[in-house]
């Protein structure tokens, strides 16, 4: 998934994985802000975002700040409780995780009984099966492919809006719901905890135009929302905290703004002044900002800082960059030094060479381009040579803003070194990843970054490599390199069809090992996310599935 300067998700660990991976995330400060007596009710929690969302149609939504302003709004079959050590898988609109049979190709949920939508309606196991069928119209994309990958007859299926039915939801009973797979998935469980997976009533659908109209069965709905200045979200009046495991109603109403500049964003929320003070930010502080606000003792205690299960990379186009040595070039060329400064330095995240971050299951040590972070001209200029000295331009997408044209020009200024010159296209932060995800609109260079759908490799390298998703998905297209090579399409089928965990994480880390041998990305750094609030807000959760500052227990300190 992706988080816009905190993308998208996707990561598969195994349980012991995801205890290792995110049980060990350090939280900072979290502790102080969610400290101060019980939460308080009332008041106004004010967002600042840079940009809107990509989406909050539910199963359009693939974004981290999406995601995790849909909880507010909807619920998914299965949820996270993050409020222990570390996150637990816990039934969501479902009384549990569900239950697996044949072999985890078929999934039962039981509904809870009284979960109800803003205008008092019961939530049936129709509506969620409506739902997750939306995910196969080609009006709603840009969400997660696995329904379309993992159900029976997913890859003929159009969606409802023909007046047809998916058979491979059945709902025997208003509160019971069926999946059958087309082969085993043991953590199917945790897809549904994606939002995606969200009842949608039949009557309430507007299609495309969903997103500003989302049908609440959260503890917020929707008041107002004005694309690109606003989002009003005010008390569901039906929703009852004894069918809710996961979330809390606190405050009155969340006030989202966008389109500030992320580092007026940070300065105003360090001032801590007026409505600064009931103010948190979604997206991470500004590169510019990180390492003094990282360092300043006074913010400790509403500063978190979320280790992410996920990559920030520099995708490079394969089809367009077709000798592999130019590619090799750019891989040794590249000043990882310069460019995480542009992303704030060492508090933004440790330096990367593989494509799964340490702590997922599948992750593998290895470093096929040289141990200097800086680089390595005199082997980029040696494989230009061997390429014939090429001079070529190219193009590279990037979010506009300063950050990411920091970012830009650190990559610019390398590549210039070898004889590559680069134009840069900045692109709108609030539909980037909907812009480059887009086959039509394909660039030499694009910088991505990916979260693990859910703790485990198996939401990261088939989702990011799997050649055979580009046609598939042709408006959906995570493959930024749109590499499509056999041996790693083979690896990711192996490697789907195992059922020893042991196997199959060594079968991934041999996996990222290929994709890094075909020059297709350069890993740049495994994340942190940064974020803070003002001091009169309490009860934030930092999220490690999202690496976002969840706002499910969010209050205001009066």
């Amino acid at each position: 998934m992706t988080r816009s300067t905190r993308r998208s998700h996707t990561v598969a660990l195994t349980a012991t994985a995801v205890a290792i991976a995110l049980g060990a995330t350090a939280c900072g400060g979290s502790s102080g802000n969610s400290a101060g007596g019980s939460p308080g009710k009332g008041g106004t929690l004010t967002v600042l975002n840079k940009a809107d969302f990509d989406h909050l149609d539910p199963q359009r939504v693939y974004t981290t700040e999406g995601s995790s302003m849909d909880q507010e709004i909807v619920r998914a079959l299965t949820g996270w409780d993050e409020t222990g050590s570390k996150p637990k898988l816990v039934g969501d609109l479902a009384t549990g995780t569900g239950t697996p049979s044949k072999g985890a190709t078929v999934w039962t949920f039981r509904l809870r009984h009284g979960v109800k939508y803003q205008d008092g309606t019961e939530v049936t196991a129709p509506d969620v099966k409506y739902g997750v069928e939306r995910f196969f119209s080609s009006d709603i994309n840009g969400g997660p492919p696995y329904a379309a990958q993992w159900l029976v007859g997913g890859a003929d299926y159009k969606g409802p809006y023909q007046g047809k039915e998916l058979d491979s939801i059945q709902t025997p009973d208003k509160y019971t719901i069926v999946f059958h797979l087309n082969q085993p998935v043991a953590d199917f469980n945790e897809t549904t905890s994606m939002t995606g997976w969200a009842a949608v009533p039949k009557a309430r659908d507007t299609g495309s135009t969903y997103d500003t109209k989302v049908w609440s069965d959260g503890p917020y709905m929707i008041k107002s929302y004005t694309k690109n200045k606003e989002l009003v979200l005010t008390r569901n009046k039906y929703w009852s905290q004894s069918t809710d495991p996961i979330r809390q109603q606190n405050v009155d109403e969340m006030d989202v703004t966008f389109g500030q500049d992320e580092s007026a964003i940070d300065q105003q929320i360090k001032a801590d002044a007026g409505t600064a003070q009931t103010s948190i930010q979604q997206w991470p502080i500004a590169g510019s900002d990180l390492a003094q606000l990282a360092n300043d003792p006074s913010l400790k205690s509403r500063y978190y800082k979320i280790a992410a299960p996920g990559i920030n990379y520099l995708a490079i186009n394969t089809t367009r960059v077709k000798d592999i040595r130019v590619r090799e070039a750019i891989e040794y060329a590249i000043d990882k030094t310069t460019v995480r400064g542009a992303f704030g330095g060492s508090a933004y995240g440790d330096y990367a060479t593989t494509m799964l971050s340490p702590g997922i299951g599948g992750y593998k040590k290895f470093n096929l381009y040289g141990s200097n972070p800086a680089g390595n001209l005199a082997k980029a200029k040696a494989l230009m040579k061997q390429a014939g000295n090429p001079k070529p331009t190219m193009s590279i997408a990037v979010e506009n803003t300063p950050t990411q044209e920091h970012f830009a020009d650190a990559v610019k200024t390398a590549l210039e070194h070898i004889g590559i010159r680069v134009n840069i296209s900045p692109i709108d932060a609030s539909n980037y990843f909907s812009t480059v995800n887009n086959t039509t609109n394909q660039y030499d260079l694009t910088w991505g970054d990916w979260i693990a759908d859910w703790p485990n490799a198996s939401t990261v390298l088939p989702t990011l490599f799997d050649g055979r998703l580009i046609k598939k998905n042709p408006q959906s297209n995570q493959d930024l390199s749109y590499l499509n090579d056999p041996k790693v399409n083979a690896l990711i089928d192996k490697a789907a069809k195992m059922t020893d965990v042991v196997q199959r994480n060594a079968t991934y880390g041999q996996l990222d090992e290929q994709v890094l041998k075909d020059a297709a990305v350069i890993p740049l750094t495994y994340m942190n996310f940064s974020d803070m609030s003002g001091s009169k807000v309490g009860g934030v959760i930092p999220d490690t599935i999202l690496a976002e500052p969840s706002l499910v227990h969010v209050y205001i300190k009066h």
